[in-house]
């Protein structure tokens, strides 16, 4: 290229500095030595600018029931709204922004995604809504969930705000154990949910989307209470740090067997499944280690159990694992849980068992709920017809192959 065609093509290029982009640039370039309790001012100074007024922060709560709101200084703190059957409910199940017309404007409810995870939703009102303020609001209320979820490492305000009541040192413990609760890719999904999510103890799950594998696991740590949280702990780190050596399943299952017995002894055990999902080719392997075969979802149909050899549960070890594989078609789903869904039952009553869980999948499936709005929905309806009754942790995982690509993504075409 010569040095002509260069300065033109320097010329073709508008490196001009909008008012959308002046404005996002000052909260990002503020943002990086923010302490966490300016956040809101500076949220409600940003969002006056476009017109806006009225703005609230709402954080999804531990239970996921409602959406908590967020004090601080220049935002609106009302109360708490349902999750099921408000605006707010409706932007952040769905990921995407709710207007709700008002005698004074629109109040508009924009999801606060960190990625494709629902950290709460930005209710922000305005007198008139254009496409040039619904674009502008959407990537503010990006950053302000990247704000979030970066400022909640060295804060304790969001957590305070998330928590509806007092909360055990064993589901402390957990709740740090956790990633995301939910992720949403082109080619795969997750979504997880604790039961009760305020004193859960050894119940945990994990996750990894590694290239092109996604890696999960989803333990039930013996026992109640704190014995029951550090059992769980250690399973996760040594779950962790074998899936990041980039080991085979029945390697992975050997080291975490290895690492419990080691620290606790042989009178302490993990049941726990560990899979591997192939998203080019929708290829499902796991080892189930002592809990309840997976359930494979068709069409919002439970159409089969995914049984497989038994494997002693961790801890126990000795024998090779034994892998199952299963060859999944677009748009399935699998869940998997811990035995405390199915075995929860009033005193001198029946278990709840497996059966009704399936009815419960099917009768409760809508086909246009998405992964996370489905695994809740559930967790709270098997809740409700158990009569609120937890003596054990109770934990649903549900995993959803889309068998696309995201290549569109790394490139800059619109």
């Amino acid at each position: 290229m010569t040095e002509s065609e260069r300065r033109a093509r320097k010329v073709m290029v508008d490196r001009s500095e909008g008012f959308g982009e002046r404005l996002l640039g000052m909260l990002l370039d503020r943002a990086h030595e923010m302490p966490p309790q300016l956040i809101a001012p500076l949220v409600a100074e940003e969002v006056a600018r476009v017109g806006g007024r009225d703005v609230s922060i709402l954080l999804q709560d531990y239970g996921q029931l409602v959406l908590a709101p967020l004090p601080g200084r220049g935002l609106v703190v009302g109360g708490s709204e349902s999750i099921d059957g408000s605006s707010a409910g409706r932007a952040f199940l769905r990921a995407t922004p709710v207007e709700e017309p008002q005698a004074d404007g629109v109040r508009m409810f924009l999801p606060l995604l960190d990625g494709s995870d629902q950290v709460g939703v930005m209710a922000v009102t305005l007198d008139a809504v254009d496409d040039d303020d619904r674009r502008l609001l959407r990537r503010l209320a990006g950053l302000v969930a990247d704000m979030l979820v970066t400022k909640s490492s060295y804060t304790d305000q969001f957590f305070r705000a998330r928590r509806r009541e007092r909360m055990s040192v064993a589901a402390e413990i957990q709740w740090s154990l956790l990633p995301p609760l939910i992720m949403v890719t082109p080619q795969v999904a997750v979504a997880g949910i604790l039961e009760p999510a305020y004193d859960v103890a050894g119940d945990s799950f994990d996750y990894a989307l590694n290239d092109d594998i996604v890696h999960l696991a989803v333990i039930d740590a013996m026992g109640h209470g704190l014995n029951a949280a550090v059992l769980a702990t250690v399973a996760i780190g040594a779950y962790r740090h074998a899936r990041r050596a980039d080991i085979g399943l029945a390697e992975l299952y050997a080291f975490m067997d290895a690492a419990v017995d080691e620290q606790f002894g042989p009178d302490h055990f993990v049941t726990a499944q560990m899979a591997r999902l192939d998203v080019r080719s929708g290829v499902l392997r796991w080892v189930n280690a002592g809990h309840p075969a997976p359930l494979l979802i068709r069409d919002h149909r439970v159409v089969q159990a995914l049984e497989s050899p038994g494997t002693l549960p961790v801890g126990f070890g000795g024998d090779e694992p034994q892998i199952g594989e299963e060859e999944l078609r677009r748009g399935d789903r699998v869940l998997f849980f811990t035995d405390g869904l199915v075995e929860e039952h009033e005193s001198g009553g029946e278990q709840f068992g497996e059966k009704r869980l399936i009815d419960f999948i099917e009768r409760a499936g809508r086909p246009s709920e998405g992964i996370q709005e489905m695994a809740r929905r559930l967790s709270h309806a098997l809740m409700r017809e158990r009569g609120g009754v937890t003596s054990d942790d109770a934990t649903l995982f549900l995993l959803e192959w889309r068998g696309g690509t995201a290549d569109h993504l790394a490139t800059m075409d619109p």
